[in-house]
């Protein structure tokens, strides 16, 4: 149960910025590290005279065992934070090893794909993991129909945020005598050193201002931990006893799954079919800069129109967005590209979001956020791996010049359709809310 402190800072205005200004500060990594440079350095710089299929695989796995990492340990996290009333403790935790392992990428030697590899795991352990206690967070500062507008704003944010970093990113690597650096690749490694600057600075108003709710059942130390893990197992219960949620997650899983190999890895498939860095990295930089109204568009059509509608729609666009990328050719083909996923890409992370918080018990959020992350980084290992090995296949079968690229970014689809029809299946009339323990 909540105290009366707690409940007063719903929907308070400060509180509200404060929180989805952790948007700004961690979409940094998002889109510089994750989306931009890293996987443009680890396929020329880090593994410099690779073939692209083989470096592609292993970008791929990358992504996919910082997300095993997280999954695994996303459930039990949430459930002691919630009975410790932990959760801005552990997202201070995950966040700092996320700024320390961002910065350290500058370190990584030319060549050295495997301590390259080994940071950037990392890194994306500690933006995932802080993200569980995150988005716990979000029944704390607003309610009801209220939850997709900030939800939105929070998305909304980390978009013009990360896209203002990432603009002067670019202009660093465009033009590094400017900036005092022999080289554009002097400039992205200390890019990497900017994000984690970004990252940490950002990221005080969420622990100075976000109060979050008291338990007056809290339970310290090593007690906590054993009441956490024993909760967690009722929450397993009855998520499985419950229809909707366990649908809702079963589809998330799914279509969140290419939306989420579709911001890692297209960068790395564009250089694939033949595109130039510097084209790619600047659509990167129109996605951004388009997502931010889109999400708060999202945002509006969810308490409008309600966040499901809204979602199907994101999932019809990117079904076409992951076919239409197997027959792309121009740079101009995929601005285009750039901007459609843009208009949907915050849109559905947020209507997401703010839907599933509709469906838990808000006193047990961090520990059912637990479970929607770990579905979510789960995911994340079946998409980049999926592109990677069938890309690998189709080289295997005799499949020459880019066409393993091509046939591998439609695999996706196959996600987004699965998604989608677990998710028709879902009816929020019927989600029960039962208070936490």
């Amino acid at each position: 149960m909540n105290t009366s402190s707690g409940k007063s800072a719903l929907n308070d205005k400060r509180t509200v910025l404060s929180w989805a200004l952790y948007d700004w500060a961690n979409s940094a990594f998002a889109t510089t590290v994750m989306a931009g440079f890293f996987p443009v350095f680890f396929k020329l710089y880090w593994s410099e005279g690779v073939d692209p299929a083989v470096s592609t695989d292993r970008l791929g796995w990358a992504n996919s065992l910082g997300g095993i990492v997280v999954a695994l340990l996303a459930p039990g996290l949430g459930a002691i934070a919630d009975k410790g009333s932990s959760k801005k403790k552990f997202l201070l935790f995950f966040a700092f090893m996320g700024v320390v392992m961002t910065t350290s990428l500058y370190m990584v030697a030319r060549g050295n794909w495997l301590m390259a590899f080994i940071v950037y795991v990392f890194a994306v352990i500690g933006f995932s993991g802080s993200n569980i206690f995150y988005d716990a967070l979000l029944t704390g500062v607003s309610s009801g129909r209220k939850m997709d507008m900030v939800s939105a704003l929070g998305y909304s944010l980390g978009y013009i945020g990360g896209a203002l970093l990432f603009t002067l990113n670019v202009w660093m690597v465009l033009r590094p005598e400017t900036f005092g650096f022999e080289n554009d690749q002097g400039a992205i490694r200390f890019s990497f050193l900017t994000v984690g600057l970004w990252w940490a600075v950002f990221s005080i108003p969420l622990f100075v201002f976000v109060k979050e709710p008291k338990k007056s059942s809290t339970i310290p130390g090593g007690s906590g931990v054993r009441a956490g893990l024993a909760e967690l197992r009722d929450t397993f219960r009855h998520i499985r006893r419950s229809k909707t949620i366990f649908l809702f997650l079963l589809a998330y899983w799914c279509y969140i799954d290419g939306v989420d190999t579709v911001i890692r890895m297209a960068v790395d498939y564009g250089l694939s079919i033949g595109l130039e860095s510097v084209d790619l990295i600047k659509a990167l930089l129109l996605t951004n800069f388009i997502g931010f109204p889109a999400a708060l568009g999202f945002g509006w059509l969810g308490s409008r129109i309600g966040a499901k509608q809204g979602i199907f729609m994101a999932i019809v666009v990117y079904i076409f967005i992951s076919i239409w990328g197997a027959f792309m050719h121009s740079k101009s083909e995929f601005y285009i590209l750039a901007i459609v996923v843009g208009l949907v890409q915050g849109g559905i992370q947020a209507l997401s979001r703010s839907y599933y918080a509709r469906l838990i018990p808000p006193d047990k959020s961090a520990e059912f956020f637990g479970f929607y992350n770990m579905l979510g980084k789960f995911a994340v290992i079946i998409g980049p791996v999926l592109m990677g090995q069938v890309g690998l296949l189709a080289r295997a079968a005799g499949l020459g010049g880019d066409l393993p690229s091509r046939i591998s970014i439609t695999s996706v689809s196959l996600l987004f359709i699965a998604g989608a029809v677990m998710l028709y299946f879902v009816d929020e009339k019927k989600t029960s809310r039962p208070s936490g323990g």
